[in-house]
């Protein structure tokens, strides 16, 4: 048997509240970015207001979820991921996952000639898995270069950079929580 309305309606409040956490923002970042103000996000978070279409809209895309991921409601029609390319950096992200937890996307990083690293650091880790090319992996003071079929793993607080090691396209599998997704993609501010 499936839940009450009451049920469903009551489970948005925390998971509003743990949307908002994950993406490392306060309610005064989230009311800035969608006109709702501090307090009716306070009280819709902690269940003392019902939410509504018109408070349900801004917020799903201020956290890039689906308006039935924010309800709760169970996933149907076309399972198929709708690949939106994002190029940043010279560099294109092919998102292959829903935005949420744990992101998957197919990266290529073009030959960059005489380009220095730029080492970067943010909270969380990475996973690579190179499809197809020569990666270069900088790592601190460390360099490794990865081919077709080998995967990395790092902690992204250590300062470090991917490139291409040749002058061919690198083609990589990437794994990386939400902090890795707003470091390298920046959500959008809405």
């Amino acid at each position: 048997m499936g839940a009450s309305k009451k049920d469903v309606l009551d489970a948005v409040g925390p998971r509003l509240r743990e949307l908002r956490r994950r993406r490392g923002l306060t309610l005064a970042d989230v009311s800035g970015r969608s006109g709702i103000n501090e307090s009716t996000l306070s009280r819709l978070e902690g269940g003392a207001r019902r939410p509504t279409l018109e408070l349900l809209l801004p917020l799903a895309e201020i956290y890039t979820v689906p308006l039935d991921d924010l309800v709760g409601a169970p996933r149907t029609g076309d399972p198929r991921i709708h690949l939106n390319p994002v190029t940043r950096d010279g560099m294109t992200y092919v998102p292959l996952s829903r935005p949420g937890g744990v992101q998957a996307h197919k990266l290529l990083l073009p030959p960059r000639p005489g380009v220095e690293p730029d080492l970067k650091t943010h909270e969380g880790f990475e996973w690579v898995y190179v499809l197809a090319g020569r990666l270069r992996l900088v790592l601190g003071d460390r360099t490794a270069v990865l081919t077709a079929g080998e995967a990395a793993e790092f902690d992204t607080r250590v300062p470090h950079w991917l490139g291409s090691d040749d002058d061919r396209t690198v083609e990589l599998l990437v794994l990386f929580g939400h902090q890795g997704e707003r470091a390298h993609l920046r959500a959008r501010t809405g």
